[in-house]
């Protein structure tokens, strides 16, 4: 997940232009009712990073922290700091990219498991501990840091042999743009360590979580390793078929328990105004099989939502032929903290978003049940929200 280069385009033309959300959404047809909002902390930017996987799973720990602690009023919650995780997991990349001999990817994106595995093996930390930015900016910015990164990894994996220097020589490039990670801070008066911090103040257990998708070319109630190019820690996922999929989700929300989700965002129907739904009008029936019009965003229609759009019925087979043609891809990588519904009864998901609040409603989307159920790639969830008689057959 690493929507970058489409995000600076979006909050450009905002910028540029002047609207805000609240301009924004006087010229869309469509009006919400929330069902389920969860607690959730503060809108924050990714900025030109493509690091959404870990803004968004962060987001989703703060939510658990909240619930797990019960705290209501975010304010009083913890802002964790992405960029610790960020920081671990580059490094982690670079062994990984070396000991495959550079046949494995190595880039910003990455995927809610690295998040968990991050606080699992180094802990956390508030985010006005350690911000991650030491390059003279105000503002997140890896382009530099990431290209840089590449070509001494490509140059290692050249060489085809590895000095005792390489990693450290890695890690120091990290740290000199993002600062070395703290081993000990001080936290309303105590100190800890990252794990300490995330073991008294945290107490969020990362093996309480899994992630759950839903493809047709593996077996059904078992894990398998996703195929996607940011998946370089080639981690599984639950596969489970597309009602248990939108079932868990649903049955999540509706007990207290928000959700990572992993998503492509990359259609013509995707608003920068917050809004997103799967208008019927994107699809053709080509011998017998329901296919997407062959559009982009350059010259592809505007959906721009001063219309209510007729919706395309998702199934199993249409997610799995998006999937196998690339027409679904893992781009991004958001939070869903609620559920709510149209003036004509739709469902729709409240997604938080890491693009400021200057996007969507104040930095918030909302996606209809049916681009969820077609374009999710992969959830996050605590094993304890996915339904029992579910749970019970992928043996958790």
């Amino acid at each position: 997940m690493k929507k970058l280069s489409f995000f600076i385009v979006l909050l450009f033309s905002v910028t540029l232009f002047g609207q805000q959300p609240q301009q924004q959404q006087k010229k869309v047809a469509y009006k919400f009712t929330d069902e389920i909002r969860l607690p959730a902390t503060s809108v924050k930017s990714q900025d030109r990073t493509g690091t959404c996987w870990a803004w968004s799973t962060v987001s989703f720990i703060e939510s658990e922290m909240m619930r797990i602690n019960g705290i209501k009023d975010p304010k009083k919650a913890v802002n964790f700091s992405p960029m610790f995780v960020v920081n671990h997991c580059y490094k982690d990349k670079a062994l990984n990219y070396v000991l495959w001999h550079g046949k494995v990817n190595f880039d910003e994106g990455g995927e809610p498991h690295d998040v968990m595995c991050a606080i699992r093996k180094y802990g956390i930390v508030p985010l006005s501990v350690y911000n991650g930015i030491d390059y003279g900016s105000k503002h997140y910015n890896h382009q530099e840091l990431n290209s840089i990164l590449k070509a001494y990894l490509a140059k290692l994996v050249d060489e085809n042999r590895l000095t005792t220097a390489w990693e450290r020589g890695f890690n120091a490039i990290v740290d000199a743009y993002m600062g070395p990670t703290p081993k000990t801070f001080t936290y309303n008066g105590k100190q800890y360590t990252p794990k300490s911090f995330l073991k008294e103040v945290v107490k969020v257990n990362p093996d309480d979580y899994v992630e759950i998708t839903s493809y047709t070319h593996h077996p059904f109630y078992k894990p398998f390793i996703l195929e996607m190019p940011d998946n370089w820690a080639h981690k599984s996922a639950y596969n489970v078929p597309l009602d248990d999929m939108m079932r868990i989700i649903d049955n999540s929300l509706e007990h207290g328990y928000t959700v990572e989700w992993g998503a492509d965002v990359s259609e013509p129907y995707f608003s920068i105004k917050g809004i997103a739904v799967v208008p019927k009008s994107a699809f053709d029936t080509v011998n017998g099989q329901i296919m997407p019009k062959p559009i982009s965003y350059r010259h592809g229609p505007k959906y721009d939502y001063t219309k209510i759009y007729k919706e395309m019925p998702i199934t199993q087979q249409m997610r799995q032929w998006a999937f196998e043609h690339y027409t679904t891809t893992d781009d991004h990588g958001m939070h869903i903290i609620g559920r709510a519904h149209d003036q004509n009864g739709t469902t729709f998901y409240i997604v938080k978003n890491s693009w400021t609040k200057k996007v969507g409603y104040d930095g918030y989307w909302y996606f209809s049940r049916n681009y969820v159920a077609y374009k999710t790639m992969s959830i996050l969830v605590n094993k304890n929200a996915i339904p029992r008689d579910i749970r019970k057959k992928l043996g958790l």
